[in-house]
């Protein structure tokens, strides 16, 4: 999927410093820390990467992501297990995909932020589920944005038993020995293949896959020229 011409991250860095000057009655921490960090994502802030095109040899810099979970850009692999259903597996991973892993509002669903009013799409289910836009003030967009964050101690999935984050890394490797089974290595974070390979990875020349040859920190990106920038998931 392509990057949308208006993000949230947009919206933010235009008013956010004055939407938290004129909100700082009830914001929290928590609020701040979550619009700050959308504020820098994919920015030369959060450093970045040098990638290469494995075959014609295009060469870009990506920025990092804040990996805030708030943050519409977010993406992370995650795996369900599940019984069979009333209504199939494949169903209940939508159901699922839908709640556990969404965000306030996707980027895509942005139409346009203008004259201190930004509109997106939404579907109303009183009228047949029709697709309609809706204009609304920043402060209000940004309100409404920030009401979907999660409270302190709040988790969307909790893990218990031998998933548990305090127990997993002891009883994880004695399930796979009783088992008789190897764990499989953890994937190299960003690693591409030509087989699956997302589109932000592909060589904007010849379609092929990017791989990443360096890390760049914020001071280093800043000190040098890079041949072109491109977003990070």
């Amino acid at each position: 999927m392509s990057r949308p011409p208006l993000e949230v991250a947009d919206i933010i860095r235009s008013a956010g410093q004055l939407f938290i000057e004129q909100n700082c009655h009830w914001l929290r921490w928590k609020h701040v820390k979550v619009l700050r960090a959308i504020e820098r994502c994919r920015t030369a802030a959060l450093g970045g990467h040098l990638d290469e095109c494995t075959r014609c040899g295009h060469r870009a810099i990506s920025y990092n992501s804040c990996r805030n979970r708030h943050c519409p850009l977010f993406r992370k692999k995650w795996v369900v297990y599940l019984k069979p259903p009333f209504g199939g597996p494949e169903y209940v991973l939508h159901y699922l995909g839908r709640y556990t892993h969404r965000v306030a509002i996707s980027n895509h669903r942005l139409v346009s932020f203008a004259d201190g009013q930004v509109t997106f799409r939404w579907r109303d289910s009183a009228d047949g589920n029709k697709q309609k836009l809706l204009p609304l003030p920043v402060n209000e967009f940004l309100t409404r944005f920030l009401l979907h964050i999660l409270p302190q101690g709040f988790v969307r999935i909790g893990n218990f038993g031998f998933l548990a984050n305090r127990r997993r890394t002891t009883l994880l490797p004695l399930c796979f020995q009783l088992l008789g089974a190897t764990p499989e290595p953890p994937a190299e974070e960003n690693a591409s293949s030509t087989e699956d390979a997302p589109d932000l990875y592909r060589c904007p020349q010849c379609g092929s896959p990017m791989k990443i040859i360096e890390r760049l920190t914020a001071a280093e990106i800043q000190l040098r020229s890079p041949p072109e920038l491109t977003a990070a998931a």
